[in-house]
């Protein structure tokens, strides 16, 4: 605990400068009421809960929703599903905006620079929907335009939205393209915050482009691709529901069903709360675990993170 004389000191700062810290008011209203408050309902996942009785009034059950998830023949398929999709895209959707960022940053035409900034921040501003309309519209087997261009060259049309095995190749790879570029912007504002001396030194002790890029570059904005990534591991097991769940169809289940949009079906549609909390509130302490892991590790091996 702070001392008298501590609390003295921090009242009079908070009286000075008290209109800044009004300012703090609304958003810490916000979080206590959307973002803690709810977490007294986290209960119900111990509960066999039942609306006419209230959170309350239901009775308890222990950990038996857990024991229903984890036994469950489903369980394997949802973990598997929701890992591997976030496994592949910190593989491969994390370092893209990253390379994005480098690209545009050794480009010395400044035109050309902010074509392809434009051309690749646009796709962020279109609508999750007509992300996916336009995948169907693209992908379809009888007029899609990938398929027509496939059958031009001899090969047969291809169900690709309604393949499980074609089910996340799409997934990623367009997340990729729709994110890309406005991911990126972080990473240029921080390629322009490295002193321009550094290059200048390097091009004098005849560094190439390809090692200014490497040994000035990448470890300029290091600390914030450790800071990102740090936030990324941190929603591991938060896949994109709103998309998955708008590609999903019963033929390509078996590689598009995750944890979110199990817990959409039964919470929602099938009004099976206590279950469906259960399986939110394992997700989130993974997430939590994974979180609280990720940001020890970079502390100490990178000297960059959170807290």
């Amino acid at each position: 605990m702070l001392p008298t004389s501590e609390y003295r000191r921090l009242w009079k700062r908070i009286l000075v400068r008290y209109d800044l810290y009004l300012m703090l008011l609304l958003p810490l209203l916000w979080y206590a009421i959307f973002q803690y408050g709810p977490m007294y309902g986290l209960q119900i996942a111990f509960k066999d809960f039942n609306p006419a009785k209230g959170i309350t009034d239901s009775v308890w059950v222990g950990i038996e929703h857990f024991d229903r998830f984890f036994s469950s023949y489903y369980f394997t398929r949802l973990l598997w599903n929701t890992m591997s999709i976030s496994v592949i895209s910190l593989l491969i959707a994390f370092p893209i905006p990253i390379l994005l960022a480098l690209l545009i940053n050794e480009i010395q035409n400044k035109r050309f620079k902010k074509w392809v900034q434009n051309v690749t921040y646009m796709p962020h501003f279109i609508s999750v929907v007509v992300i996916v309309g336009m995948l169907n519209l693209y992908l379809n087997p009888n007029s899609g335009f990938v398929n027509n261009v496939m059958n031009g060259l001899g090969l047969e049309s291809i169900s690709f939205m309604e393949k499980s095995e074609w089910f996340k190749t799409i997934f990623i790879g367009s997340n990729i393209w729709q994110s890309m570029g406005w991911q990126s912007i972080i990473y240029i504002a921080a390629l322009s915050g490295i002193d321009p001396q550094m290059y200048e030194a390097a091009k004098v002790d005849g560094a190439t482009r390809i090692q200014r890029i490497l040994h000035v570059s990448i470890p300029g904005i290091l600390p914030v691709i450790v800071i990102l990534l740090i936030l990324d591991v941190g929603h591991f097991m938060n896949v994109g529901f709103e998309k998955i769940l708008l590609m999903q169809n019963t033929l390509n289940m078996g590689a598009s069903d995750v944890i979110s949009t199990f817990i959409y079906r039964n919470g929602i549609l099938n009004g099976d709360y206590s279950y469906s909390a259960s399986i939110g509130l394992f997700n989130s302490v993974i997430n939590f675990i994974l979180l609280i892991l990720i940001n020890n590790y970079a502390r100490k091996k990178a000297e960059t993170s959170l807290w």
